[in-house]
């Protein structure tokens, strides 16, 4: 007999794929997500070197044919304050079109999100291709991303006067000046932003076109800004293309892929530049923070218009203790919040306790819960994202004493949101 569409198939083997297998889990990886199910052998092997981590690249296999895939990599996360948490990141998840609706996503992530709690890790991260998937998983999406697109002529921008108005230079450079000064920009940018995520060595590579994944690689251009002391404090890559209207008049789009900066002088010299390119019109600013800067840098804001705004990445609290005393506060205070996790990883009564100097204590507790809320809204109230009120008007926290979610919100909110530049 057939199984039904919701039935599990228990005789479905989930398990750590071997190195020999990786031809076979890519295969089905890229089924999935709806590419050339079969690679050539340079970008195979690409593949394998970034994607296949022992113990971590997960398969499911019905009759000896990979159906479904999952992997999870090390990762540190930047909490609110500056410190580094350990973080289980969770990507390439996908199971085939005949295989859905057969458990084989809870298996995975039951296996890893144990293994991850065991290593001591202290969140599990994801940037989420669909939304109401994780949620039920104890994620919650804890940053969001805006795009703008930048109509040029629009700005009010001299192009006449593009320099650096403080004394810092942009220059063009080549990809193994990013692959040398970007790893240590990115670190200080991390320190200072909540939701960061760290980089690998491959992450650069790939960026800069030393490790290729695709049969094209279309090399971008960089530039670098460097302050009056000639320290750089700024990069970005970006692209164009060669659009021409029909009076042979220039009509070019610049693509954002990343912009770093750890300094506002820098994003604003970085962004004047990019809008000062010959023959480009518009500018796309690539996956930016919700109050990123850029607008209010243009003498005309409403030339940057929203193209798009989403969740980005989404966090599951593994040690509610540790998140918790990771991070920094914004006023003093005391909070008693019941967790609920159905899976069983970070359930419980927690007392927090934060003092003036902007430091936090956290312990178990038998006290009355002053909020009662599951796991995945502690994820986005945990970064500094959103507001305990307005998740208890959704229904999301429930206000066990008046006045909590308020008190909540004086404790962890945050002067600016946090924001992942990356996608992983």
């Amino acid at each position: 007999m057939t199984p039904s569409a919701a039935t599990p198939r228990t005789d479905i083997d989930v398990r750590p794929i071997t190195e020999t297998e990786f031809a076979d889990w890519n295969r089905a990886l890229n089924t999935g997500f709806l590419r050339e199910p079969t690679s050539s052998e340079e970008n195979l092997e690409a593949r394998r070197r970034l994607c296949f981590t022992p113990g971590r690249s997960l398969g499911a296999f019905d009759g000896g044919r990979c159906v479904a895939t999952f992997r999870s990599f090390a990762q540190e996360l930047t909490a609110v304050g500056g410190a580094a948490v350990p973080a289980d990141a969770i990507t390439n998840v996908s199971v085939t079109p005949t295989h859905r609706r057969r458990g084989l996503l809870t298996r995975m992530m039951a296996q890893d999100l144990a293994a991850a709690k065991e290593r001591g890790d202290v969140v599990a991260t994801l940037v989420a291709a669909e939304y109401p998937i994780y949620g039920r998983y104890g994620f919650g999406p804890a940053t969001w991303s805006t795009e703008w697109t930048v109509d040029v002529p629009r700005t009010g921008l001299d192009p006449r006067r593009s320099h650096p108005e403080c004394g810092g230079r942009v220059d063009l450079v080549d990809a193994e000046d990013v692959r040398k000064l970007g790893p240590d920009l990115h670190e200080r940018l991390r320190a200072l932003q909540p939701g960061a995520v760290s980089r690998t060595d491959v992450w650069w590579k790939t960026a800069t076109g030393a490790v290729r994944f695709h049969p094209t690689w279309n090399e971008p251009f960089f530039a670098v800004y460097r302050s009056a002391g000639g320290e750089v404090e700024g990069m970005v890559s970006y692209a164009a293309d060669d659009t021409w209207g029909d009076s042979k008049q220039p009509l070019n789009t610049v693509r954002v892929n990343w912009l770093l900066a750890v300094d506002p002088a820098a994003e604003r010299a970085l962004w004047r530049y990019l809008c000062s390119i010959d023959w480009v019109v518009k500018v796309k600013s690539g996956w930016r923070a919700p109050d990123d800067l850029l607008p209010f840098l243009l003498p005309d804001p409403r030339a940057a218009a929203v193209t798009t705004q989403a969740d980005w990445l989404w966090v599951r609290v593994l040690d509610v203790v540790r998140a918790l005393e990771a991070r920094t506060y914004e006023a003093a205070g005391s909070l008693v919040l019941e967790v609920t996790d159905g899976a069983g990883l970070a359930g419980g009564r927690y007392r927090l306790r934060a003092s003036e100097d902007g430091t936090g204590t956290c312990a178990t507790t038998t006290d009355d819960a002053d909020l009662t809320l599951d796991v995945a809204e502690l994820a986005p109230l945990w970064l500094g994202d959103e507001s305990a009120v307005r998740l208890a008007a959704l229904g999301r926290v429930r206000e066990e004493r008046a006045g909590a979610a308020r008190e909540a919100d004086a404790l962890l909110r945050t002067s600016r949101r946090p924001w992942c530049p990356d996608m992983f």
